[in-house]
């Protein structure tokens, strides 16, 4: 299986023209980076919604009924 190469897709608003380039290492490195900081962001928003349903359930509460006692 060959790994396709990495492209960026440029665009001039002025003059309408579209470039496709390779990629360079610093951009691919951006890139991952990005990657790896939205699926930690993800895995963090999952677990504070667990823990969030976890604790209402201990309190034996809806989230609406939670909402109408902190007003």
């Amino acid at each position: 299986m060959t790994k396709s190469k990495l492209q960026i897709k440029e665009f001039n608003c002025e003059t309408g023209e579209e470039t496709l380039r390779d990629a360079t290492p610093d951009e691919i490195a951006q890139i991952e980076k990005d990657i790896a900081d939205a699926k930690l962001r993800q895995e963090l928003k999952a677990k504070a919604e667990a823990d969030k349903a976890a604790l209402l359930a201990r309190l034996g509460l809806t989230e609406d009924e939670l909402k109408t006692i902190l007003g």
